[in-house]
């Protein structure tokens, strides 16, 4: 049996107060993105104070920062199977409240040893956000409407590494500059950690005011309940009956996936699962990252004073807003893969630049002229980013995989990107202080191969049902 319902009367179906309330459960869900995006960046506030007050070097500073990651990748690989056993909601409520804990936790360590251990736990909940938060979103999302409700992910994203600045910045002013000056009986590094604590509040009670996932449901036996929710989000209008018959059709042949599910083909993995993979990767080995955990030491260490470098990093963030915003615009209307391929050509191009610009370096300071020009590349290259693979990965893994193994798919996809994280964020330190030119030409060349990566194995989601992946 198939559905006679187009994605055209689906759209039409989806308006008013369904498309509102739609809005609204994707905004909720998307908060798991926030806390990636605050989490991630906060730790720069508290690098120097962390440094001083436990006295470690530059290698273990860089572990403290990057070990949440690790985490993240733990919970991106936990997360898929935990879904399809307890629910989408579930997972959500249990991400938050291991934010909250880190949040208490590394606002208040008592040695070195249990901040990181906080920090990791945080990263599990990242993990499990950043797998639920696309899955669940695709699943309660009209087809129409789809990408641009999952580039809610992304935009939540930017948003959180902005606001965690922002907060930083206060802080650090309240404390009259000092890193480890005392307020509210803590020092500000700490108080910097603490204060995700409200959104990772704000994260849990939300999880209670949306609804389960219809698929979730319908798996779990709860027919009616999950026409109530096809109701809500696609409209009154919806044939809930042919609805419940499409997504069951889909289904009838599932099972509840697990990673046995992934192997297949010549290397280990199904090949679709290595395109998701692909993906995760290229994401971040370009190098976007270093934009956002290391662009103040990077700008002092070539000669700009700090608080210009604290601007610089500002505005690195607003562009990310911005490029966030034109890509949501666009990812329905001209598709991912043309985005995609456009954002890696301006990466690679804007990255290169950057290469030149550096080799310029003399005595710790560039010339007036490849100053410039590494400013303004810098700021070329997070545009390309955000417009481009800053959104469509999260939107194509959310809408890749077939529905069998949806879950588990997308789960080793954000596990393999945490990894690709981790090994960025860890290494670059070490990689700038032998050779920053030659840095950023391997962040280029990564860029450039993941043009022909796009054009032969991956394949366009616009517009298509999830029923039609499988």
């Amino acid at each position: 049996m198939t559905s006679t319902i187009t994605p055209g009367a689906r759209a039409r179906a989806a308006g008013g107060d369904s498309l509102g309330h739609v809005i609204f459960i994707t905004a909720a869900a998307a908060m798991g993105g926030f806390l990636f995006g605050y989490d991630s960046s906060v730790i720069n506030g508290a690098v120097t104070a962390i440094h001083d007050k436990y006295q470690i070097g530059s290698a273990a500073l860089a572990q403290v920062v990057a070990v949440a990651l690790i985490g993240s990748a733990i919970g991106a690989a936990l997360a898929g199977r935990l879904a399809d056993r307890v629910g989408r909601i579930r997972v959500m409520q249990f991400a938050a409240a291991l934010f909250v804990v880190s949040a208490v936790g590394s606002a208040l360590p008592f040695a070195l040893w249990d901040l990181v251990l906080w920090r990791t736990l945080g990263g599990i909940g990242i993990g499990m956000a950043s797998v639920i938060g696309p899955a669940y979103i695709a699943e309660v999302s009209p087809p129409a409407y789809r990408g641009r409700l999952a580039s809610f992910q992304q935009a939540a994203i930017v948003i959180g590494i902005a606001i965690s600045q922002l907060v930083n910045w206060g802080i650090l002013n309240a404390a009259h500059g000092q890193q480890r000056g005392h307020l509210l009986g803590l020092e500000a590094w700490q108080l910097m950690l603490g204060v995700m604590v409200l959104p990772a509040a704000l994260y849990g009670l939300l999880s209670f005011a949306i609804p389960e996932s219809p698929r979730f449901l319908i798996s779990s036996g709860r027919i009616e309940r999950a026409k109530q929710v096809i109701a809500e989000v696609e409209g009154d209008g919806t044939d809930l009956d042919a609805r419940v018959a499409e997504i069951q059709e889909a289904m009838r042949s599932e099972h509840r996936s697990t990673f046995r599910d992934l192997l297949g083909g010549r290397f280990g993995l199904l090949p679709i699962v290595w395109v998701g993979i692909g993906l995760s990767v290229f994401q971040q080995l370009v190098g976007i990252n270093v934009a956002f955990y290391y662009s103040s030491t990077l700008w002092q260490s070539v000669g700009v004073d700090p608080n210009s470098s604290f601007f610089y990093s500002f505005t690195t963030s607003i562009i990310n807003i911005v490029g966030t915003v034109v890509a949501v615009l666009l990812v329905d209307r001209i598709g991912r893969k043309p985005l995609a391929i456009v954002g890696s050509v301006g990466m690679a191009l804007s990255l290169a630049l950057e290469a030149w610009a550096f080799s310029a370096l003399h005595g710790g300071r560039l010339p007036h002229g490849q100053g410039v020009t590494a400013l303004v590349s810098a700021h070329a290259f997070v545009f390309f980013f955000a417009v481009s693979w800053g959104v469509v990965v999260w939107v194509f893994l959310g809408e890749m995989f077939p529905n069998r193994i949806r879950a588990a798919a997308l789960g080793v996809a954000a596990a393999a990107q945490w990894i690709a994280n981790w090994a960025i964020t860890a290494s670059f330190p070490s990689l700038s202080d032998w050779n920053l030119t030659a840095t950023y030409t391997i962040y280029a060349v990564f860029a450039a191969l993941s043009v022909p990566f796009v054009l032969r194995y991956v394949k366009e989601t616009k517009g298509k049902s999830l029923e039609e992946m499988g």
